[in-house]
């Protein structure tokens, strides 16, 4: 099994995500504030349903995952709790930033005193984190950029706080899927380490991929509000059906599974997202396909509306036309760049090659515990022949060495077998 090292850099992307964390809960308490201010009572309960939502749904994750791993707590922050108080922390929706602390701790401790145990320890738990805050952007940021540009558009104006509250969910989804996406590499071997520019293609081709399909329901928001919601729902069932049949593993538990699936399809609903070992060419292309055909939908009814009835402000049909059409070439190019990483820069491996096992310890080379049974002794029936004679040279004999065990997340670790594969 492999070494995980936790390097200056994940150390700064943790310290990146912890301060856009911040800065994101600011931006959101402002914005309520202004929405409130302003009276406008349907965008703030959007806001507020969508702050929510993700919080539910992020704090139930996180839950599951200590109970998958018997609530066991590696740094003195988590270890400072009981496991009532664990509950009551999750229930008041405060349990990722508890793991945040987490993190925090025991990277500084990694970063500063170099043991391989907390580097382990460090790895692991941010790979969590990543996880999480992946399943965050796409619940929150993401649509809450939607409401940002939607509102913006229907102004025709830049209202300060909706920029800042823009500028700040991009800058959140953009840190998540760096963080990501270095997660997945850390699961790589030595003699297959990507390359920085690797992370650069990939950070460009999800930015624009992910970019134009926010822009494509930010415009056909902006006109037809409405029929938005049942958009999504009408799509989200099409992709958590498609989910469910590519039946996944990714979870401990027959409902922790479904609620897995649930929310593959929300992400989905904004970017690809891989779920299942293997091949998936011919998946990506009917995902991607099915993505661009809604986002010229989207568009072609937004250039129809504004064309013949212009909810707002009035834009001439070519204007409106070179818009629709900007949006959809940045989604072609993000899909053109996503070529050139597969193609340049994607090592394909089997998940033996991978580091990490698919377990956490193996019963394979255990040192069984010393110990003589009494002379005579009966075990469910059988008799248990007592050794004829111990020499002090045997009993002194230095035993085989124990292996060492390396923790490593099954769950990152399912990720990266799907994506490498």
């Amino acid at each position: 099994m492999g070494v995980f090292k936790y390097s200056p850099v994940d150390f700064l992307f943790t310290c990146l995500g912890l301060v856009f964390l911040v800065l994101d809960i600011g931006l959101d308490i402002l914005a309520v504030v202004n929405f409130y201010q302003e009276e406008f009572y349907v965008c703030l309960g959007i806001l507020l349903l969508f702050l929510v939502g993700s919080s539910v749904l992020v704090q139930a994750f996180s839950w599951l995952w200590y109970s998958y791993e018997d609530y066991k707590r590696e740094t003195t922050v988590e270890k400072c709790l009981s496991l009532n108080q664990l509950r009551l922390l999750h229930v008041l929706q405060l349990g990722i930033y508890f793991r945040h602390a987490g993190v925090v701790e025991v990277s500084l401790r990694s970063f500063f005193t170099r043991i391989d145990c907390s580097e382990d320890v460090a790895v692991y738990l941010s790979h969590d984190l990543s996880m999480l805050r992946l399943i965050e952007t796409f619940s929150e940021s993401s649509p809450q950029l939607v409401l940002m540009l939607t509102i913006i558009l229907q102004r025709g104006e830049l209202d300060p706080v909706t920029v800042l509250k823009a500028i700040g969910s991009t800058s959140a989804i953009a840190c998540s899927v760096t963080m990501y996406h270095r997660s997945l590499r850390s699961f790589l071997p030595e003699k297959e380490k990507q390359q920085f520019i690797s992370s650069v293609v990939y950070f460009f081709w999800n930015l624009f991929l992910i970019s134009s399909r926010l822009a494509a329901l930010a415009l056909f928001a902006s006109v037809l509000p409405c029929f938005i919601f049942a958009h999504f729902f009408g799509s989200w069932l099409v992709l958590f059906f498609f989910v469910w049949r590519s039946e996944t593993d990714f979870m401990s538990s027959p409902s922790g599974e479904w609620l897995y699936r649930a929310t593959v399809g929300l992400i989905w609903y904004f970017d690809w997202f891989n779920v299942v070992e293997g091949k998936t060419r011919y998946r990506t292309l009917l995902y991607h396909g099915y993505i661009l055909g809604d986002i010229f939908l989207l568009c072609g009814l937004w250039c129809w509306k504004m064309s013949t009835d212009p909810p707002y402000f009035k834009m001439s049909p070519s204007y409106a036309m070179i818009t629709a059409a900007c949006v959809i070439a940045v989604y072609i190019s993000g899909l053109g760049l996503k070529m050139i990483y597969y193609k340049f820069y994607h090592p394909n491996l089997a998940k033996e090659q991978l580091k990490g096992d698919t377990i956490e310890e193996s019963p394979a080379g255990r040192d069984e515990p010393d110990f003589v049974m009494p002379k005579g002794a009966n075990v469910s029936g059988y008799n248990i022949p007592q050794p004829t004679e111990t020499t002090v040279s045997d009993r002194f004999m230095p035993s085989s060495p124990q292996p060492e065990i390396k923790r490593c997340n099954k769950r990152m670790r399912k990720l990266a077998e799907n994506f490498y594969s």
